[in-house]
């Protein structure tokens, strides 16, 4: 068996849970079951049709020491923060939101009814880039780079570059990150070289696929992390599409406290001062 081809090392469901005002979503990654994976700090999935499910949205709340990684498949999210700043997020837009020093940002359903689905990535930033100004990258579907292959494959790129060259438009260079969505149609292979080092997901939004050359199965909504090796592969059991996820660990100490990621306590405890005497911009 080939050490370059990346295997399934973990699967995990997540647990259920609900943030913000009671919006009900699974907690992936930031559970007792996966509590990080360097640098991704927590990853999100929600899916509802029922409006009491999501209504509530996430009130203003305050952020420090990361990015926030919004990603809508279905619906539309509103967003607006303390630096004057507001857009909307509608299906198939991304916001990659640098928090940096701070912010304090609300996120709400522009629906009253329908389907909300999607996810929220948190992922982290260096020490150096901690208390960076607060900036933002936003993506509406039709500016997400998209690759269509002979086979019927479908790749919408939010970040990096897949093996054919097609570059998606997020820009991030401590990290490195890897996100793509991915459509592959039954019985057809994908594939698609990362960096060794990084550590690599797979979250199954629909369908089934089989990983690496052990074939071992990942099904619709669980997630899969991938031992080291430099080629991902993956062939679809019928029609699935799922999201692959890769960025290089940053491998510093890392404190949290709520909203606030830092890399030690006391800076944590800072963050929670600055806010409270309205100094956390």
């Amino acid at each position: 068996m080939s050490t370059n081809i990346r295997e399934l090392q973990t699967l995990t469901s997540g647990i259920a849970t609900s943030d913000g005002d009671g919006v009900k979503m699974t907690r992936i990654i930031g559970s007792p079951e996966l509590n990080m994976l360097d640098p991704f700090l927590l990853f999100d999935a929600f899916e509802s049709e029922q409006a009491n499910d999501y209504i509530g949205g996430f009130p203003d709340h305050p952020h420090r020491g990361f990015e926030t990684v919004t990603y809508l498949l279905a619906g539309r999210m509103r967003h607006k923060d303390s630096a004057g700043h507001e857009g909307v997020i509608e299906t198939g837009g991304v916001q990659w939101m640098t928090a940096g020093k701070g912010i304090i940002h609300s996120e709400m359903p522009e629906q009253e009814d329908g389907l909300l689905q999607g996810f929220q990535l948190w992922i982290n930033l260096p020490a150096k880039q901690k208390m960076q100004a607060p900036a933002y990258q936003e993506f509406t579907a039709a500016q997400i780079a998209v690759e269509r292959l002979a086979n019927g494959t479908e790749i919408r790129v939010i970040a990096g570059t897949t093996n054919q060259g097609t570059t998606g438009p997020v820009i991030n260079h401590w990290v490195n990150p890897l996100y793509m969505d991915v459509t592959l149609p039954e019985n057809q292979l994908f594939e698609q070289t990362v960096n060794r080092e990084d550590n690599v997901f797979i979250y199954i939004i629909d369908g089934e696929l089989t990983v690496g050359e052990s074939m071992r199965a990942i099904s619709r909504r669980k997630m899969g992390v991938l031992r080291e090796g430099e080629q991902v592969r993956a062939k679809a059991n019928k029609t699935t599409r799922f999201l692959l996820l890769a960025a290089q660990p940053l491998n510093e100490p890392v404190a949290r406290g709520g909203p606030f990621v830092m890399n030690t306590k006391a800076e944590v405890l800072q963050a929670f001062d600055d806010f409270k005497n309205n100094t956390f911009l």
